[in-house]
């Protein structure tokens, strides 16, 4: 999630590379129809989606639930279970590697079970307030727990 720049050496932990922006990172589970469940606590914009999902502990909470989780290709290499994998990426092409018919339709269906679950990402981030923020972490991490209470307010009307 973008937020504007805060000024001094503070924030230069929210400089993400990848995006070429300041922002904040948080990871959010949905239900299969997309209403948002749980927002994991706020972290600085250039945390990957592993580093999170492990300090969260995403996979014990899972496997002690008995449930399991389709992701975007950011948590690779996060569940290494292959008899009983818990969180379910997509395959990625390399130069050396291409993707079959197969890994092709299989990256197809995936995207389809996913785009609920986008839905329920667009319709947190669609509050204008997280794109201006200039406060800590701990803050954003309460604002962000509320929005997910009015969000789900908002969307079950």
């Amino acid at each position: 999630m973008r937020t504007q720049r805060r000024t001094g050496k503070a924030d230069r932990r929210n400089y993400s590379g990848k995006h070429r922006s300041h922002g904040r990172h948080f990871l959010a589970l949905t239900d299969e129809k997309g209403r948002l469940i749980w927002v994991s606590a706020a972290r600085p914009g250039r945390t990957h989606d592993n580093t999170a999902a492990r300090h969260d502990h995403i996979l014990a909470h899972l496997r002690a639930a008995g449930l399991g989780a389709l992701a975007d290709l950011g948590f690779r290499g996060l569940d290494n279970d292959i008899l009983d994998p818990v969180i379910v990426t997509g395959y990625i092409a390399t130069r050396t590697h291409k993707l079959t018919r197969g890994e092709k339709e299989a990256n197809r269906v995936l995207a389809v079970g996913r785009a609920p679950v986008e839905h329920g990402f667009a319709h947190l981030k669609n509050w204008r307030i997280l794109t201006e923020l200039r406060i800590d972490p701990a803050r954003t991490t309460q604002l962000l727990r509320a929005l997910l209470v009015l969000t789900n307010l908002e969307i079950n009307r």
